[in-house]
């Protein structure tokens, strides 16, 4: 395999905290690598490092000459000014620097290099990128291409930005939470991209069917350490088990050996001068590994839930709206005692205004939301991080309890609540502005969940939460003697955690589906399969004739079938596509010649883009036409 990337060495720190240390890998072609470590070690600033965005302190970063790479940013900035389109030609693509000279050329009138210019653009398919850019980012539901970036949200600015890589097309690709802001549609969407390209890849993400489905190596960071998995997820699960049952028995057995040594030093003050040199090293050396953390999802969750009544929450004729987006419209629903749903759907269709409807964020138009007495919510919010900067970790805590009911008459102090959230006591003292996005939203989460709720409503709780915590988070939910609803487009996530799933389809249509997403999953797949075989055998039999004299009954179809002059348009789209194609491709090789004047590589260049223009839209109205045919 061709070497893409070799890092040998990497050493990074910020004052005395090491994030990692003499560490080496490769990445080669071919080679889909998802990159996994807790939150606060490393992970993006590697990434930053490998982007040629941050210095590192020692090591080497080779990349092998000429390639192209492309890196996602986990929070991209773009100049203002710039439009969508724009942006997503913002890049050091060798196409993107061609389409500038040749718009160069054009507005300033020189055409003294034309020809060379349109050979080249020819030669790197430049007339369809444009093209190309715009169904990208129509994928990401990024309609709006003369938008100014200064107005797009954190999300489309991230979507802006992933389109922006993809169709700069490199050999490499370099991505930081390509999934947070995609709904499920979309990160599907995006599943199919990569498995259908031939990128090579680096990419961190929590996404872990995502993982699973598009990496074939898995390199997990761990207290300093690289150890690589030829495989995806599963494979990774799997034998990461296995590393940390062999950790653990080995620090198991140091710790007995510690023992007997302990004894034989205590037993030996004459010795330690003379004769026992190497045993006495030796006992320092066991020591050490015996005070090795084991290896483990160190996280825990195990908070008391306060009691919960029967009755929850009730809602009665709900209504709600903004201008011509209906969110719900005469919505009822009881939620029961103990019940976990999760909340899915498209961006834009109000899962998160029902959330904040229910909490009293925002108020309904009309109807009633009728809350059980003994109802107390925990409430993780998209925007909830509201942390004083300048407070220190441990005051954080301190400010909601001094001490956390466990149930049972455990307890815990603030200090030992955060060690369970894989807050060290030397993290603890930090301020709050020293700790990563992620080691932030792992906070939040502490304060909300110390608070003691029956009811968690979690909105995109998995965004920036490393794999460690969602694990741990994952299983105090399914434990969890209280109530929860969950708004999520982690599918791995909802499918360990909730029981029913309520499915905003848009336009206020609202399914209540009995089961997990990935159970709702096979079931949209099974219906679409089965709507088209029910189409096909209807187009079967109305092509068979009658099979007597007798009138056939009227069929009651819905579908709207072509008129007369819409099957003589649909004809003439038929001759005419192809024609158009045949020009296209005739111009393009008269083109490439190198035998025509400045001035008819001009009129050929002008009547290309027309063509381009055409095409998309007599085969889009044939498209139409042939669905009604």
């Amino acid at each position: 395999m061709i070497s893409y990337l070799q890092v040998d060495g990497l050493t990074k720190s910020f004052g005395s905290q090491i994030l990692f240390e003499n560490i080496s890998f490769g990445i080669a072609e071919g080679e889909r690598i998802g990159l996994i470590a807790p939150n606060g070690t490393g992970k993006t600033t590697l990434l930053n490092i490998l982007a040629g965005k941050e210095d590192y302190d020692s090591g080497s970063v080779v990349y092998r000459r000429d390639l192209k790479v492309g890196y996602l940013a986990q929070d991209p900035q773009y100049p203002a000014g710039l439009t969508v389109l724009e942006a997503c030609f913002n890049s050091e693509s060798e196409t993107v620097k061609l389409i500038a000279e040749y718009e160069n050329a054009m507005a300033t009138g020189d055409h003294s290099n034309l020809e060379d210019i349109l050979h080249r653009m020819d030669h790197l398919k430049a007339w369809d990128y444009e093209q190309k850019a715009k169904q990208i980012l129509s994928e990401l539901k990024i309609r709006n291409f003369d938008q100014k970036v200064e107005q797009l949200s954190g999300g489309q600015l991230k979507r802006v930005a992933l389109a922006n890589v993809l169709i700069s097309e490199p050999e490499l690709i370099i991505l930081d939470e390509p999934t947070n802001h995609l709904d499920l549609e979309m990160t599907e969407w995006l599943e199919g991209y990569l498995n259908r390209s031939r990128l090579s890849l680096l990419m961190v993400t929590h996404d872990r069917y995502f993982l699973d489905r598009v990496c074939n190596e898995i390199i997990e960071m761990d207290r300093g350490q690289l150890y690589t998995y030829k495989g995806n997820y599963s494979y990774y699960l799997e034998k990461r088990e296995e590393r940390v049952m062999s950790q653990n028995a080995e620090i198991d057995r140091a710790n007995n050996l510690l023992r007997k040594e302990l004894e034989w030093m205590r037993r030996q003050p004459q010795a330690r001068a003379t004769k026992a040199k190497s045993r006495i090293d030796a006992f320092y050396d066991l020591e050490k590994k015996a005070k090795q953390q084991r290896a483990a999802g160190d996280v825990k969750l195990d908070v008391k839930a306060s009691y919960i009544g029967s009755k929850i929450f009730e809602i009665e004729h709900l209504y709600k709206s903004f201008g011509d987006l209906k969110i719900v419209e005469d919505f009822n629903y009881v939620f029961a005692r103990y019940e976990k749903m999760g909340i899915v759907g498209n961006n834009g269709t109000g899962k998160s205004t029902f959330i904040k409807m229910l909490m009293g964020d925002v108020a309904p138009d009309s109807g009633l939301i009728d809350i059980g007495e003994t109802v107390k919510f925990g409430y993780y919010s998209q925007d909830g991080l509201k942390f004083d900067e300048q407070m220190k970790v441990i005051d954080v805590v301190r400010e909601v309890a001094e001490v956390i009911d466990l149930g049972n008459g455990n307890k815990l102090t603030a200090s030992q609540f955060l060690q369970h959230f894989l807050f060290a006591p030397e993290t603890q003292h930090n301020f709050v502005y020293k700790l990563s996005g992620g080691e932030k939203r792992r906070l939040y989460l502490c304060t909300v969940l110390m608070r003691n709720p029956n009811f968690l409503v979690l909105d995109e709780p998995t965004n920036d939460l490393d794999i460690v915590t969602l694990n741990v988070l994952e299983e105090y939910l399914s434990s969890f003697k209280g109530c929860v609803i969950v708004v999520s487009h982690d599918r791995y996530f909802m499918d360990k955690v909730v029981d029913h799933l309520m499915v905003f389809e848009g336009n206020a249509k609202l399914k209540d589906f009995p089961g997990n997403y990935t159970d709702y999953r096979e079931w949209k797949e099974l219906k679409v399969k089965e709507e088209k075989q029910l189409q096909a055998e209807k187009a079967k039999k109305e092509e068979k004739p009658a099979a007597s004299n007798k009138p056939a009954r009227p069929v009651d179809d819905s579908k709207k079938k072509l008129s007369f002059k819409e099957k003589r348009e649909f004809e003439q789209l038929e001759a005419e596509i192809p024609q158009l194609e045949s020009e296209k491709a005739q111009l393009e090789q008269e083109m490439s010649s190198g035998m025509l004047s400045t001035d008819d590589l001009l009129t050929k260049s002008a009547r290309i883009s027309e063509l381009i223009d055409l095409i998309d839209e007599k085969s889009m109205r044939w498209l139409e036409l042939s669905e009604m045919a």
